[in-house]
């Protein structure tokens, strides 16, 4: 019973980020580009995408806001508001590890030394790694494309593989400390049943590993995120989710994450006790989100208000994720970020 449990859970959680949205991912991949550019809407109101993970780069050259997240897609806007999208950007090697057809998830864009760099979770469901406490784990990871546009296309910026291939890692995102570029992620908790936050130090020019993992923290040291086994008694929760790193105004250190309250998805926040990725990472003991929001960034209007990208996550009548993208007005004057209300469109013309 206790394995059946565990491969239930295992089924429902490793698939939260593919069932509202990858079939229609795959399906837009394979088609011609004239019919992609058919695909392409224009003036798509922000809570009318459905979109997992959703990243937005404010780019001041262009002065467009350009949002990413799971698929593969990228979304364009003057304003925030209305959107135009959504476009392929992602070219990868066929005969890679990633296969044929990867799916991808949790992308993101940062400007590094340039330009731009596209960080996202590959999975190629035709190899199998692991297999877990029943659970059967496919080839995924971590990897780095780049481009010179903030829309692409993405190319992998080396073949090489940037984590040990016979570990699961998602949620890849990047930072800079004292010059040295960074790559954070999570070991999925499907193999290690106890999710990390890890970093990883990156070579100058992002085409691999120039050091060795650390791990920042578990899911379990969180007082907030848990979960019932399979005998009902309330456990840590396994799931690590979403880490994105920021700088208080301040100079406070912190990385925001996403797990679950049992069945709820949920965003907190843990801060380094030194200012660095080396030092120990204390959680906060509630979460910073309202619940059924997760996997969160920040970034900055260009009229300068700090804003948190978001998706509201749901369930529909036939057990689909159902994920759209929200903006949070966010506080970082303080020690500790405060989210606030929803961003107002109205307010912010």
């Amino acid at each position: 019973m206790k394995q059946l449990f565990s491969i239930a859970v295992a089924l429902v959680m490793n698939k939260q980020k593919i069932l509202a949205f990858c079939l229609c991912a795959f399906t837009f991949a394979s088609l011609s580009a004239q019919s992609r550019r058919n695909f392409v809407r224009t003036d798509v109101p922000l809570d009318s995408i459905v979109l997992s993970d959703p990243f937005i780069f404010a780019d001041e050259e262009s002065h467009t806001y350009f949002m990413t997240g799971t698929g593969g897609f990228v979304w364009k806007s003057p304003d925030l508001k209305k959107w135009t999208g959504p476009f392929w950007v992602v070219e990868t090697d066929t005969s890679s590890w990633m296969g044929k057809r990867p799916m991808i998830w949790a992308a993101e864009i940062h400007k590094y030394n340039g330009k731009y760099y596209y960080f996202a979770t590959f999975t190629n469901r035709d190899v199998i790694i692991d297999t877990v406490k029943g659970n059967t784990i496919e080839r995924r990871a971590c990897h780095i494309l780049v481009g010179d546009k903030p829309d692409g296309k993405f190319v992998p910026v080396s073949e090489q593989t940037y984590l040990s291939a016979d570990m699961p890692t998602l949620d890849a995102t990047f930072w800079v400390e004292d010059g040295q570029p960074y790559m954070l992620y999570c070991h999925e908790w499907l193999q290690n049943w106890n999710g990390t936050v890890e970093a990883i130090p990156l070579k100058s020019d992002l085409s691999g590993t120039a050091g060795r993992r650390k791990i920042l923290f578990f899911a379990g040291d969180s007082p907030w995120s848990k979960e019932k086994n399979a005998a009902g008694v309330e456990t840590p929760n396994k799931v690590t989710d979403g880490p994105y790193v920021f700088r208080t105004q301040t100079g406070r250190l912190g990385i925001i994450w996403t797990s679950w309250v049992y069945n709820i998805y949920t965003q907190g926040v843990a801060y380094s006790d030194n200012g660095k990725l080396s030092g120990n990472w204390i959680q906060e003991r509630q979460p910073i989100t309202p619940p059924d929001f997760g996997h969160g960034m920040l970034f900055r209007t260009f009229e300068g208000k700090l804003l948190m990208s978001i998706h509201s996550h749901r369930v529909d009548e036939r057990g689909r994720y159902i994920r759209v993208p929200n903006l949070f007005e966010v506080d970082d004057s303080g020690d500790k970020i405060v989210v606030g209300e929803k961003y107002n469109f109205i307010n912010n013309k």
